[in-house]
Protein backbone atom coordinates (compact mmCIF):
# COMPACT_ATOMS: atom_id res chain seq x y z
CA UNK A 1 0.00 0.00 0.00
CA UNK A 2 1.43 3.78 -0.63
CA UNK A 3 1.86 6.27 1.26
CA UNK A 4 -0.73 8.51 -0.63
CA UNK A 5 -2.95 5.32 -0.48
CA UNK A 6 -2.36 4.40 3.18
CA UNK A 7 -3.19 8.07 4.01
CA UNK A 8 -6.55 7.84 1.89
CA UNK A 9 -7.63 4.73 3.24
CA UNK A 10 -7.09 6.51 6.86
CA UNK A 11 -8.74 9.64 6.27
CA UNK A 12 -11.97 7.63 4.87
CA UNK A 13 -11.66 5.71 8.11
CA UNK A 14 -11.81 8.53 10.58
CA UNK A 15 -14.45 10.35 8.56
CA UNK A 16 -16.54 6.77 8.69
CA UNK A 17 -15.69 7.20 12.59
CA UNK A 18 -16.94 10.51 13.01
CA UNK A 19 -19.78 10.73 15.60
CA UNK A 20 -21.39 8.16 17.29
CA UNK A 21 -24.48 8.25 19.52
CA UNK A 22 -27.81 10.44 19.55
CA UNK A 23 -27.67 14.24 19.34
CA UNK A 24 -30.82 14.75 20.76
CA UNK A 25 -28.99 13.39 23.98
CA UNK A 26 -28.34 16.50 26.78
CA UNK A 27 -24.81 15.66 26.62
CA UNK A 28 -22.12 15.65 23.94
CA UNK A 29 -18.29 15.36 23.98
CA UNK A 30 -16.08 16.73 21.70
CA UNK A 31 -13.18 15.06 21.09
CA UNK A 32 -9.18 15.68 19.17
CA UNK A 33 -9.44 12.94 16.51
CA UNK A 34 -5.40 12.71 17.30
CA UNK A 35 -6.52 11.47 20.76
CA UNK A 36 -9.01 9.12 20.58
CA UNK A 37 -8.06 7.01 23.22
CA UNK A 38 -9.85 10.11 25.74
CA UNK A 39 -12.29 7.87 25.34
CA UNK A 40 -10.66 5.50 27.28
CA UNK A 41 -8.07 6.71 29.40
CA UNK A 42 -10.04 10.04 30.41
CA UNK A 43 -13.50 10.08 30.06
CA UNK A 44 -14.02 6.21 31.27
CA UNK A 45 -12.95 7.20 34.82
CA UNK A 46 -14.51 10.63 34.89
CA UNK A 47 -17.65 8.91 33.79
CA UNK A 48 -17.04 6.27 36.44
CA UNK A 49 -16.70 9.26 38.77
CA UNK A 50 -20.10 11.12 38.09
CA UNK A 51 -22.33 7.45 38.14
CA UNK A 52 -20.85 6.99 41.55
CA UNK A 53 -21.95 10.20 42.82
CA UNK A 54 -25.31 10.08 41.40
CA UNK A 55 -25.82 6.63 42.56
CA UNK A 56 -25.34 7.79 45.94
CA UNK A 57 -26.97 11.03 45.75
CA UNK A 58 -29.74 10.04 43.93
CA UNK A 59 -29.50 6.06 43.37
CA UNK A 60 -30.01 5.98 39.59
CA UNK A 61 -27.35 6.15 37.24
CA UNK A 62 -27.12 7.81 33.96
CA UNK A 63 -28.14 6.20 30.31
CA UNK A 64 -25.19 6.99 28.03
CA UNK A 65 -25.86 4.43 25.54
CA UNK A 66 -26.98 7.48 23.55
CA UNK A 67 -24.27 10.29 24.61
CA UNK A 68 -23.22 12.46 21.51
CA UNK A 69 -19.25 11.97 20.63
CA UNK A 70 -18.19 13.86 17.76
CA UNK A 71 -14.50 14.33 16.63
CA UNK A 72 -13.92 18.01 16.32
CA UNK A 73 -12.49 17.26 12.39
CA UNK A 74 -13.11 14.93 9.96
CA UNK A 75 -9.73 14.42 9.72
CA UNK A 76 -6.55 14.59 11.99
CA UNK A 77 -4.10 15.77 9.34
CA UNK A 78 -5.86 18.94 9.51
CA UNK A 79 -5.53 19.57 13.22
CA UNK A 80 -3.64 22.67 13.78
CA UNK A 81 0.05 22.54 15.18
CA UNK A 82 1.85 25.70 16.59
CA UNK A 83 2.76 26.71 12.96
CA UNK A 84 -0.64 26.22 11.05
CA UNK A 85 -2.82 27.08 13.91
CA UNK A 86 -6.64 27.51 11.67
CA UNK A 87 -6.90 26.85 8.34
CA UNK A 88 -9.42 26.82 6.04
CA UNK A 89 -10.78 23.36 6.53
CA UNK A 90 -10.81 23.66 9.85
CA UNK A 91 -13.09 26.96 9.67
CA UNK A 92 -15.49 25.12 7.97
CA UNK A 93 -15.63 22.55 10.23
CA UNK A 94 -16.74 24.92 12.78
CA UNK A 95 -19.35 26.42 10.54
CA UNK A 96 -20.64 23.35 10.13
CA UNK A 97 -20.65 22.47 14.27
CA UNK A 98 -22.13 25.41 15.11
CA UNK A 99 -25.23 24.59 12.67
CA UNK A 100 -25.49 21.58 14.48
CA UNK A 101 -25.12 23.03 18.05
CA UNK A 102 -27.44 25.50 17.40
CA UNK A 103 -30.02 23.15 15.84
CA UNK A 104 -30.01 20.35 18.95
CA UNK A 105 -28.51 22.72 21.84
CA UNK A 106 -27.33 20.34 23.80
CA UNK A 107 -27.07 21.04 27.49
CA UNK A 108 -23.72 19.85 27.99
CA UNK A 109 -20.67 19.99 25.77
CA UNK A 110 -17.27 18.07 27.37
CA UNK A 111 -13.45 18.59 25.59
CA UNK A 112 -11.02 17.11 26.13
CA UNK A 113 -7.49 19.13 25.60
CA UNK A 114 -6.46 22.18 24.18
CA UNK A 115 -7.66 21.60 20.07
CA UNK A 116 -11.72 21.23 20.86
CA UNK A 117 -11.37 23.66 23.57
CA UNK A 118 -10.55 26.22 21.67
CA UNK A 119 -12.57 24.97 18.65
CA UNK A 120 -15.63 25.30 20.83
CA UNK A 121 -15.16 28.91 21.63
CA UNK A 122 -14.80 29.90 18.18
CA UNK A 123 -17.91 28.09 17.41
CA UNK A 124 -19.51 30.29 20.03
CA UNK A 125 -17.51 33.23 18.25
CA UNK A 126 -15.60 33.88 21.94
CA UNK A 127 -12.75 36.35 21.67
CA UNK A 128 -10.14 37.05 22.21
CA UNK A 129 -9.10 34.16 20.06
CA UNK A 130 -6.25 32.20 21.38
CA UNK A 131 -3.75 29.73 20.10
CA UNK A 132 -2.33 26.22 20.54
CA UNK A 133 0.32 27.34 23.63
CA UNK A 134 -2.18 29.49 25.35
CA UNK A 135 -4.45 26.35 26.69
CA UNK A 136 -1.82 24.90 28.85
CA UNK A 137 -3.14 22.25 31.88
CA UNK A 138 -3.41 25.13 34.29
CA UNK A 139 -5.28 27.26 32.61
CA UNK A 140 -7.67 24.06 31.39
CA UNK A 141 -8.08 23.48 34.82
CA UNK A 142 -9.26 26.81 35.73
CA UNK A 143 -10.98 27.03 32.37
CA UNK A 144 -13.39 24.05 34.19
CA UNK A 145 -13.56 25.64 37.77
CA UNK A 146 -15.66 28.52 35.80
CA UNK A 147 -17.25 26.57 33.78
CA UNK A 148 -18.53 24.25 36.66
CA UNK A 149 -18.93 28.15 39.21
CA UNK A 150 -21.20 29.56 36.02
CA UNK A 151 -23.01 26.19 35.00
CA UNK A 152 -26.65 27.60 33.89
CA UNK A 153 -28.72 24.35 32.74
CA UNK A 154 -30.72 27.21 30.69
CA UNK A 155 -27.98 27.50 28.37
CA UNK A 156 -25.24 25.47 26.80
CA UNK A 157 -22.61 24.50 29.00
CA UNK A 158 -19.00 24.24 27.60
CA UNK A 159 -16.80 21.98 29.89
CA UNK A 160 -13.17 21.59 29.24
CA UNK A 161 -11.31 18.41 30.38
CA UNK A 162 -7.56 17.25 30.08
CA UNK A 163 -6.51 15.18 26.99
CA UNK A 164 -4.23 13.04 28.79
CA UNK A 165 -3.81 12.94 33.18
CA UNK A 166 -0.38 10.66 34.45
CA UNK A 167 -0.60 7.55 35.57
CA UNK A 168 -1.27 8.41 39.53
CA UNK A 169 -4.28 10.47 38.39
CA UNK A 170 -3.08 13.47 39.79
CA UNK A 171 -3.46 17.11 37.90
CA UNK A 172 -0.40 19.14 38.54
CA UNK A 173 1.49 19.66 41.39
CA UNK A 174 0.63 22.87 41.94
CA UNK A 175 -3.02 22.63 41.59
CA UNK A 176 -4.54 21.80 45.56
CA UNK A 177 -7.56 19.39 44.68
CA UNK A 178 -8.01 18.68 48.44
CA UNK A 179 -6.39 15.19 47.90
CA UNK A 180 -8.64 14.03 45.12
CA UNK A 181 -7.32 12.92 41.51
CA UNK A 182 -8.13 14.26 38.74
CA UNK A 183 -10.21 12.16 37.88
CA UNK A 184 -12.42 12.27 41.34
CA UNK A 185 -12.20 15.88 41.33
CA UNK A 186 -13.58 16.32 37.54
CA UNK A 187 -16.16 14.06 37.64
CA UNK A 188 -17.73 14.85 41.45
CA UNK A 189 -18.29 18.38 40.20
CA UNK A 190 -19.97 17.72 36.82
CA UNK A 191 -21.71 15.18 38.43
CA UNK A 192 -22.94 17.72 41.62
CA UNK A 193 -24.33 19.87 38.78
CA UNK A 194 -25.81 16.87 37.05
CA UNK A 195 -27.73 15.81 40.46
CA UNK A 196 -28.78 19.56 40.97
CA UNK A 197 -30.84 20.10 37.40
CA UNK A 198 -31.76 16.14 37.59
CA UNK A 199 -35.19 16.74 36.52
CA UNK A 200 -34.33 18.89 33.72
CA UNK A 201 -31.62 16.11 32.06
CA UNK A 202 -33.75 13.66 30.00
CA UNK A 203 -30.65 10.89 30.56
CA UNK A 204 -31.25 8.37 33.07
CA UNK A 205 -31.88 5.25 33.06
CA UNK A 206 -35.34 3.70 33.42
Amino acid sequence: MTSLTRNNYISQTEKLKRDTGDKSYPIWLLVNPKYPAVRHQIWTPVLAEIQDKVFREIQTRIDTTNIYIRNAVTDSGIVPNTLNWWGIEVGEEIEAFREIVLEYKPKVIITFGAFPYEFLRRVFRIKPEKGPVYWGNAILGEEFGKAIKNFDINKINRIPLLHRVNASGKFIENQNYFGESYFQYVGTRIAEKIIENKNELNIWIK
